[in-house]
């Protein structure tokens, strides 16, 4: 049973919790694709953004998705909020939960999302922070069964910094039977609890996670391929350090002809045309499916949406 849960991080979901999402998500999308587009799921329902950080797909998508559940969407940044005067998180969500029939947060740090959580009496779900992007991880996880037909015993490399994205990459390939390499400059690698999240998973699922600081070693023989910015929002004083550091780290076709022939590039976007990535492998037409990928966002959050609120 789902209906009334929170949506922190997949690491609270079982397997078969998320093949239950990842199910209705390919139904969403095969409505979409036939031009059935609204639902009645929302009906009445009214879903507050709280958005700390600046959004296009995560706001977009998910606006969308309320929409063509028949649901109401409240858009609140920051400044426009009490909590630009001192209001506490908890105080936030003791009183949006008298309005709303859930909360999606995008915020800088996770322990905010946890406070707003703790306080809620409705469903919060992580629309992004420093720890976790949880919605990201689902659609990615569509995007290869849709690309690769299963995920289990995939190969996947993630090369770059190991962030957020890269985080919840780990608990989703762990989760699901995802043979994982990550790959990043010495110091970016991922936070060690996550590390060991991943590995107590994958123990249960038989999935394969490493981290590495060698990006030929993690392509090599891989069926996916996924990066991301080097220099996250927050993140913008460390921009010169950062650019030499990865040096070496981009995905370019120098890189890509260690991976299989069949491979697929992944992007969360925004992408930095030129620094994590080549132009021409973002928009090669036979392996870039990052736009497929954002498609997927819309889809996998009207799961969400549908089973928890």
């Amino acid at each position: 049973m789902l209906k009334g849960k929170d949506f922190l991080s997949l690491k609270d979901f079982s397997i078969e919790e998320i093949t239950k999402l990842l199910r209705l998500s390919i139904s969403f999308k095969q409505e979409f694709l036939t031009g059935k587009r609204v639902s009645n799921i929302l009906k009445n329902k009214s879903l507050a953004l709280v958005f700390e950080k600046p959004s296009t797909r995560t706001r977009v998508s998910f606006q969308v998705a309320i929409n063509q559940l028949s649901g109401y969407s409240i858009y609140l940044d920051k400044s426009s909020t009490q909590l630009s005067r001192g209001e506490t998180v908890s105080d936030t969500g003791k009183v949006l939960s008298r309005y709303v029939d859930g909360i999606i947060a995008r915020v800088y740090s996770h322990q905010t999302l946890l406070e707003l959580a703790n306080s809620s009496t409705v469903p919060v779900i992580n629309a992004l922070s420093d720890l976790y992007h949880p919605c990201q991880a689902l659609a990615d996880l569509l995007t290869i069964i849709e690309k690769k037909g299963r995920t289990k015993g995939i190969k996947m490399a993630y090369v770059g910094d190991g962030n957020n994205v890269c985080n919840s990459l780990m608990i989703a390939s762990s989760k699901t039977g995802i043979n994982l390499m990550v790959a990043t400059p010495p110091g970016y690698e991922p936070k060690q609890e996550v590390i060991e999240l991943a590995n107590k998973f994958s123990s249960e699922t038989g999935s394969k996670i490493k981290v590495s600081n060698s990006p030929e070693e993690a392509v090599t023989d891989a069926e996916v391929i996924y990066t991301d910015v080097w220099v996250s929002m927050g993140q913008e004083e460390e921009k010169d350090k950062r650019l030499r550091d990865f040096q070496g780290f981009q995905v370019n076709n120098d890189l890509l002809k260690f991976a299989k022939k069949d491979f697929i590039f992944m992007h969360c976007l925004p992408a930095h045309r030129g620094l994590e990535v080549s132009s021409d492998v973002l928009d090669d037409p036979l392996h870039s499916v990052v736009f497929d990928q954002a498609e997927n966002r819309l889809h996998t959050e009207k799961a969400i949406l549908s089973l928890l609120v």
